[in-house]
């Protein structure tokens, strides 16, 4: 086990250094970092540093919110906020020269900025720790890789710096070619055609304590499906952006281009971000599992299942039309959300169903320390602080309400041929169920936090209104 950083073992850490890179994450999941001297950075390490507020007050593209975004409003003038390092997430980074890496968390006039993921995990990790309980988690995810053209695109005469950004502005996104076509999941051939990439990837992961446990083709031209390490949540969720920084990175190394969209392709099944969570005492031990099958349990999909994790599941059931813009946060996350795409589209669980919204996975199909459940709702574009931390809370009430499960599984449901609730099937209807004064997204997260993310969200919305896309001008030019 890695001997913990502290600020006295800090300046022997850094001897050999003359820099430090930090980061803090932004509520698109997206790093926002610099690189500042080892003076200064030994400096602030202990008080933390100024850090702009406009990183929560645009948007992905840096156009300031349209919306009353209150986190960052635009009459203080995005004033600093406090950016603390978190020593604890010490790693070096093996594709910028090894340069020493820390994570930040964000603060101001000394409370924690509540739209910042990673005071949000904290939060409710302490509360369940308070209560001898922590989680545990492993996150999968899926995405789509591009060979990154130039911008005069891929033909022997265009130039040979690589820029898919200026491309895209003068050419369709289907203009641009996955590094292999066709679908083949689970395939022992097609990585060979970009095996650097591919096992660069697996190894850098390595180095950055960011281990993956699994690494595979998937369904869909050129995607490969990463499944991190089970770890303890807090730092799951850290490892989560922290993979889609490095795969980014990597592959402007090889001349590739990954992308975390939830449906990049029409007609290809979208990129999914898999969540596995249970919940542990302080000792280990899984609170979800029984000692003995439950013979008289209400449906047999739950027989090996503790009355402590069926009033968890119940409570992430019950609050799942509720939250989804935290697991389903952009525009382009509902198009994976279609059905006969293995996406889940409804409120809905079952023992080792895969096409349930949450999984779960009990003995007989796994060992009592492995019981968990996977909730398959969230896409690739997922937020992982944010996501991780709604689970958490809406499992928690569920404990501390002892909720019974109201929802029969798929199993069930097939026999009687009943159909379970629908999710919001777009951003606009999933924001009306997490804004609304009786969500249950009100009750379990800070209500400072739901105005927030609710107008980053309609922002999102305006612009989208505002775009004229591909499809429509295919479709009128000549018709209107």
């Amino acid at each position: 086990m890695a001997t913990p950083v502290t600020l006295e073992t800090l300046p022997n850490l850094l001897a050999d250094d003359i820099k430090v890179k930090v980061a803090g994450i932004d509520c698109d999941g997206i790093l926002r970092g610099k690189v500042m001297s080892k003076e200064k950075f030994l400096g602030i390490a202990q008080k933390g540093f100024g850090f702009s507020s406009a990183v929560f007050g645009w948007d992905m593209q840096d156009v300031l919110y349209t919306t009353d975004a209150n986190i960052a409003p635009k009459d203080s003038g995005y004033v600093d906020f406090i950016a603390v390092p978190d020593l604890s997430t010490f790693r070096r980074i093996p594709w910028e020269d090894n340069i020493p890496f820390f994570l930040v968390r964000f603060v101001q006039n000394g409370q924690d900025v509540s739209a910042d993921g990673r005071n949000m995990l904290n939060s409710i990790c302490d509360k369940l720790a308070a209560d001898n309980c922590q989680a545990m988690a492993g996150v999968e995810l899926e995405f789509m890789n591009f060979q990154t053209p130039s911008e005069d695109g891929y033909s022997a005469n265009a130039s040979q710096t690589q820029n898919v950004a200026t491309f895209l502005e003068k050419n369709v996104p289907s203009s641009l070619r996955p590094i292999t076509a066709g679908s083949f999941s689970y395939s022992a051939t097609r990585p060979v055609a970009f095996k650097k990439y591919f096992y660069d990837i697996f190894n850098t992961c390595s180095q950055i304590n960011c281990d993956i446990e699994g690494w595979h083709t998937e369904g869909g031209p050129g995607v490969y499906e990463a499944a991190l390490k089970v770890c303890n949540v807090r730092e799951m969720a850290d490892k989560v952006a922290l993979f889609k920084l490095l795969a980014k990175s990597i592959g402007v190394e090889h001349g590739v281009t990954p992308c975390f969209m939830a449906k990049p392709i029409q007609g290809q099944p979208g990129s999914s971000g898999h969540i596995h969570v249970s919940l542990c005492d302080l000792d280990g031990k899984n609170l979800f599992a029984r000692e003995t099958p439950d013979t008289n349990a209400a449906w047999p999909d739950a027989a090996g299942l503790s009355d402590f994790g069926r009033q968890f599941l119940a409570g992430v059931l019950e609050a799942l039309p509720d939250i989804m813009p935290l697991f389903a946060p952009t525009i382009n996350s509902y198009k994976r959300l279609v059905e006969n795409f293995w996406a889940p589209v409804n409120v809905s669980w079952g023992l080792e169903d895969r096409m349930a919204s949450i999984r779960i996975i009990t003995p007989p199909v796994c060992k009592p320390g492995a019981t968990r459940f996977e909730v398959r709702i969230p896409g690739a574009d997922l937020h992982p602080h944010y996501a991780l931390s709604v689970i958490l809370a809406a499992g928690w009430r569920g404990v501390q309400k002892k909720l019974e499960i109201k929802v029969p599984p798929m199993s069930a449901l097939k026999e009687t041929n009943e159909r379970p609730e629908m999710l919001p099937n777009t951003l606009e209807e999933a924001l009306k169920r997490f804004n609304a004064p009786n969500s249950i997204a009100r009750e379990i997260l800070a209500g400072e936090f739901v105005d927030f993310f609710t107008a980053t969200r309609e922002h999102e919305l305006r612009v989208w209104r505002e775009a004229v896309t591909d499809w429509e001008f295919k479709r009128y030019i000549e018709t209107v």
